[in-house]
């Protein structure tokens, strides 16, 4: 993840049927599939998203996702910045699932 003074950047590795809960968030989010799969609701749209699929999440609508049998890598862009994210503790590192 980085961020700057207007916007945060993140790659994001989920595991194979990992699922992302319904939230919100007062950012708005654009994202791209890199790798893998990942069923994905965005108010009351619906998709199956694969490699090169995006999506745009306006801010404060819920939306939730679960990756495929294989997993998905994604990058995730949100404006302003996700300051909640700053106080995460950094996974241990370990090699990519990308590119």
């Amino acid at each position: 993840m980085v961020s700057g003074e207007r916007i945060t950047l993140a790659v994001v590795e989920l595991e194979p049927g990992a699922v992302v809960a319904e939230h919100r968030h007062e950012n708005e989010q654009l994202g791209i599939v890199l790798r893998g799969s990942m069923a994905f609701r965005v108010g009351e749209e619906e998709r199956e998203l694969g490699p090169g699929d995006t999506w745009t999440i306006p801010a404060n609508t819920p939306h939730e996702a679960v990756a495929g049998p294989e997993g998905a890598v994604v990058v995730d862009v949100f404006a302003p910045p996700r300051d909640d994210w700053a106080a995460l503790e950094p996974l241990e590192r370990r090699p990519p699932r990308w590119p």
